[in-house]
């Protein structure tokens, strides 16, 4: 069955079979496009990669961690956000390149030998490297696989490095726990030092008065040894004196003695009473004199010690103090025996005949012991010498020590300020700790966990989804599908008719009569493109119904710029229609394409079209102002078309020439 529709470069009439032809055409090609391309990610495991692990795992804290092998299950297990998975195999070194050499495989993913290393390298004492991962596609690998490739991998290995921070994070967390501990018992040290240090402090600043009080009294002792050695000085002397006294005593009473016989007896007698009563007198005096220095240098023995003296002197002068009463009783001694003599001495003339024996034995006897006074009183004189200069060596070690005390006292109010700077700066340090303390964050381990989790993953996305195209893959499909549609029904129809030139009819009539068959082919096609849509993506009914609308009203407004393009330019209007789906596509893939390249595909018919489906399918703006760009640019091609038609009935007298037979 035929049509009376002309048919492009042919006088052939159309049939059904081109027809249908022309309307399969936008549907094979959206088919295709939207079967092949739309959300490859459900189709990962049509494609086949290889693992090959190289990691040597490592030993932290005596746990095995094998980290390339984790990374391997992860990419082979996949991820619950991604309904499919690549078609993954464990492999080696030689086997992945040769497969991906041949075509086996289309990506291959290496995991170096220093994978656990570097990951782990954040530890203490570690050197921080980072781990990397390799990947390798052929280099006649399709367009998009290197970018499913690397989002599946970039995937893998974003979710294990988030794991890895994540540990490490909650470590740094519960750090700060110990740290803010830590940080307490060193306040509380530091407190306590603080005290001890102010304590310190005081008793530095009452040292300076104790040492200046010791010096003061080292002076005073100072003297007092330098008095005591003057009177020790007088003391020796007399002493020496008393002995050399008593020496001449003894020679007298051995000189009485012997006389005692004598013709003068009784004279004798006389005068060895009287020497017998001073001897015994001053005898006791001298008695007397040497208990007073036995109790003096006793005195001073027993202060000796207390008053700072160095021990030898303290044991002279103990040894003096013992040898003046031992002196003192030899003394008191002779006083005695010197008494009885003059008792022996005393009675009349009457008894010197009986008393001649005694007298002479008492004197005799007195002369022994008055020798004894004498040699103790050499001693003692000695003795005393001996303690008088012990005691200028005390006058000259008190009046150091007085001179240390007061160096001591000096350096007291020095050491006394530094020790109270000491306990102030201690105290500020405390303060300062106690602030750090409070100022360190404490976490529990649910609370560590929880934060680890929310900074090793701060941002994360929503409303994204796993499609490699996004929301705008559809329409632009479609608008493709629509335009080449366009194309290929003025490949098969006449955009113009050939009886232009002969027809009665308006040029605007004529047009339309070329318009309807592809504006009617061309509203079949967008509904039939929007329904192999449907099957492929499952729209809602709303979404759905409003996107056919779109795509019936951009099948007539394509079918009209096709035609007013073949008709003005003839085979070159095909040569750009084809040109205008190139620049769609280029620019509707991504947008990092030139700007000029983006300012002139806006201005094209497909722009409208594919603003207006993009609006229809999501909550972009702009549905209404594609609906008519379209009808405008509909308007604009038919009378465009208009005059092309009009044009052609036009007939130059060339061509007339041209037709007319040459006469013979």
């Amino acid at each position: 069955m035929t049509l009376h529709i002309e048919r492009a470069r042919s006088r052939r009439p159309i049939t059904w079979l081109t027809l249908v032809g022309v309307l399969l055409l936008p549907v094979l090609i959206g088919g295709i496009l939207v079967a092949a391309l739309y959300n490859p990610a459900e189709r990962l495991d049509n494609m086949s990669a290889a693992i090959v692990n190289e990691d040597e795992p490592v030993t932290i804290d005596d746990q095995y961690v094998p980290l390339g092998r984790q990374l391997t299950a992860g990419l082979v297990e996949g991820s619950d956000e991604i309904a499919s998975n690549l078609d993954w195999t464990i492999s080696n070194a030689d086997d992945a390149a040769a497969g991906l050499a041949d075509g086996t495989y289309q990506a291959v993913v290496t995991i170096p030998a220093n994978f656990s290393a570097a990951a782990t390298s954040t530890a203490p004492g570690g050197t921080p490297e980072q781990a990397t991962i390799e990947v390798s596609t052929p280099p006649d690998s399709k367009v998009v696989d290197d970018a499913i490739t690397a989002q599946v991998t970039a995937a893998a290995a974003s979710i294990m490095g988030q794991q890895l921070s994540q540990v490490y994070l909650e470590n740094v967390f519960l750090g700060f726990t110990t740290l803010g501990d830590q940080l307490g018992e060193a306040a509380d040290g530091a407190h306590q030092l603080a005290d001890g240090a102010q304590q310190a402090a005081d008793g530095a600043a009452a040292l300076p008065a104790g040492a200046s009080q010791l010096g003061s009294g080292a002076s005073q002792l100072s003297s007092g040894a330098g008095a005591l050695a003057s009177g020790l000085d007088q003391i020796a002397a007399g002493t020496a004196a008393s002995a050399d006294g008593a020496t001449q005593l003894a020679a007298g009473l051995d000189t009485a003695a012997a006389q005692v016989n004598n013709q003068q007896l009784v004279g004798a007698a006389q005068a060895s009473a009287t020497y017998a009563a001073t001897a015994a007198s001053e005898t006791a005096a001298l008695a007397q004199s040497v208990g007073g220095l036995a109790q003096t240098l006793g005195g001073l023995s027993a202060q000796c010690t207390a008053e700072g003296g160095s021990p030898t002197f303290c044991a002279d002068l103990a040894a003096a103090a013992g040898g003046a009463g031992a002196a003192a009783g030899d003394a008191v001694t002779a006083a005695t025996s010197a008494g009885t003599a003059s008792g022996y001495a005393a009675p009349t003339a009457s008894g010197i005949q009986q008393l001649t024996s005694q007298t002479s034995a008492g004197l005799t006897e007195a002369a022994g012991q008055t020798r004894g006074l004498a040699s103790g009183l050499s001693q003692l004189s000695s003795g005393t010498t001996q303690s008088a200069t012990g005691a200028r060596g005390l006058e000259s070690g008190a009046a150091q020590l007085s001179d240390g005390a007061t160096q001591l006292a000096d350096g007291a109010g020095t050491l006394a300020t530094g020790v109270q700077s000491v306990a102030d700066g201690t105290t500020t340090l405390a303060d300062g700790l106690d602030q750090a303390s409070a100022a360190v964050p404490s976490y529990s381990d649910e609370d560590a966990t929880s934060l680890a989790t929310v900074v090793a993953d701060p941002v994360t996305t929503d409303g994204i989804g796993s499609s490699l195209f996004g929301a705008s893959a559809v329409p632009l499909l479609a608008t493709l599908a629509l335009w080449f549609g366009g194309l290929g029904t003025f490949v098969a129809l006449q955009a113009a008719s050939r009886r232009a030139l002969t027809s009665r009819a308006p040029s605007a009539v004529l047009a339309l009569r070329g318009l309807a068959p592809a504006a009617a082919l061309g509203a079949v096609q967008g509904l039939l493109v929007a329904g192999v849509v449907q099957l492929a993506a499952s729209y809602d009914w709303g979404q759905w119904s409003v996107f056919a609308a779109v795509c019936v009203t951009a099948g007539v407004a394509f079918a009209a710029v096709n035609q007013a393009l073949v008709a003005v330019f003839g085979g070159a209007g095909r040569w750009l229609a084809a040109l205008v789906g190139v620049l769609a596509v280029a620019t509707g893939v991504v947008s990092t394409v030139p700007g000029v390249l983006s300012d002139a595909a806006s201005l094209l018919p497909t722009a409208p079209a594919y603003n207006g489906m993009l609006a229809a399918l999501t909550d972009a703006a702009g549905l209404g102002a594609g609906i008519a760009g379209l009808l405008i640019w509909s308007v604009l091609a038919f009378i465009g078309t208009t005059i092309a038609v009009a044009r052609r009935r036009v007939a130059h007298s060339r061509d007339l020439l041209a037709a007319s037979p040459v006469p013979a």
